[in-house]
């Protein structure tokens, strides 16, 4: 009950003061308007991620995987490799490293133009990527859990930064995850994390609920139905559902069967708001978007 008051007062308050998010985030000097919501790419240069056909470990693969993500109307690719699915094997920073430096080279050299998120936990994995290879943006699954000096690597590299709600650790987060508050605890989690990194100087924020990440079917599909909430923050909403449990195991199937529903729950993000959709399938993500971008200005005009 206190909660819905609280969230009612804010809500109120937003709309009195007329207060909307601006929705841009800075890329190495380039502005990205998200008032339009972006598409970001999946590049998994790991041999164990959920989604197998997702998996690339030679430069054949990896090259035509940039390619495609550049071809389909990709606007951002993100480069992972450290597999974060449940009960995913712990690696080193060495060989996480190792992969990401062979992928980094190949983007820089297909695809020299785009802007480059790389996910990963490691602060210094962070800088080493920032630094050394030009990537715009960081992608922590853990919101600087894993790792206490991330959020001060971030403010010192002043690179946008997503951070995801996680419930433990790939290793134990779906053993047995709890709630007595779903939103709330969601919300809480991202105010306390954003109050630190706005007083670290971090400007450019992006929040990810976390879809699967410490969360049963029924907490993702109460974490969609009410993701609208987050906008209390006035932060950029990130949304990963592409081929993710949420789907297959409602309908009995498997990540490769996914497709359709991925598209479902990408229409219902966008409709509440999402800005960008980390995906797997690049084509059928910007298909939804123009989609939803013709029945947003449609509903305009019958207003």
């Amino acid at each position: 009950m206190y909660f819905c008051k609280i969230k009612s007062f804010y809500q109120t308050v937003i709309t009195e003061m007329n207060l909307t998010i601006k929705p841009t985030i800075n890329l190495n000097g380039r502005i990205m308007d998200l008032s339009t919501p972006r598409v970001m790419g999946i590049l998994n240069v790991t041999p164990d991620s959920f989604y197998s056909s997702s998996r690339k470990q030679n430069e054949q693969e990896i090259c035509s995987r940039i390619e495609d993500i550049v071809r389909e109307g990709g606007d951002i690719i993100d480069i992972g490799a450290y597999s974060s699915r449940p009960d995913a094997s712990h690696i080193s920073p060495e060989e996480e490293m190792e992969r990401l430096k062979k992928g980094l080279a190949l983007i820089r050299d297909v695809a020299p133009h785009m802007p480059v998120s790389v996910d990963t936990f490691r602060a210094e994995i962070a800088r080493i990527c920032v630094e050394e290879y030009g990537v715009a943006l960081i992608n922590d699954i853990s919101a600087g859990e894993m790792d206490a000096n991330m959020f001060d690597i971030i403010s010192r590299l002043k690179v946008p930064y997503i951070m995801m709600h996680m419930q433990g650790t790939p290793q134990n987060m779906q053993k047995a995850p709890h709630y007595d508050h779903l939103m709330q605890e969601v919300l809480e989690y991202f105010s306390k994390k954003k109050a630190l990194l706005q007083a670290a100087g971090v400007k450019d924020i992006i929040i990810d609920p976390g879809f699967g990440f410490g969360k049963t079917v029924q907490h993702n599909y109460e974490l969609l139905h009410h993701m609208d909430d987050l906008h209390i923050l006035e932060c950029p909403i990130l949304v990963g559902v592409s081929r993710k449990s949420m789907i297959y195991k409602v309908l009995n199937t498997d990540p490769q069967q996914a497709l359709n529903g991925t598209s479902v729950l990408h229409t219902i993000a966008l409709l509440k708001g999402a800005h960008i959709l980390r995906v797997h399938d690049v084509k059928e993500c910007t298909e939804v978007i123009k989609l939803i971008k013709e029945y947003n200005q449609c509903s305009l005009i019958s207003e």
